[in-house]
């Protein structure tokens, strides 16, 4: 994708229909105020029930080398 896709991103209205609302962003808003926090949330209980059931991994496997 060239980046130029991506201009004006930023203040694209984004709305996001979750049952009996819809909840409105701007682009960025979205990204950090959605988006991100939702990708570390499902990556952090991912992690936390492979522990749970066993697997080893320690503080190093979360963040990386």
């Amino acid at each position: 994708m060239p980046a130029s896709a991506l201009e004006g991103t930023e203040t694209r209205d984004i709305k996001l229909p979750t049952g009996e609302r819809t909840l409105e962003f701007k682009g960025l808003a979205y990204l950090q105020h959605w988006a991100i926090p939702n990708v570390f949330f499902h990556v952090t209980t991912a992690y936390a029930i492979l522990r749970h059931n066993g697997v080893e991994l320690g503080k190093r496997d979360f963040l990386g080398a």
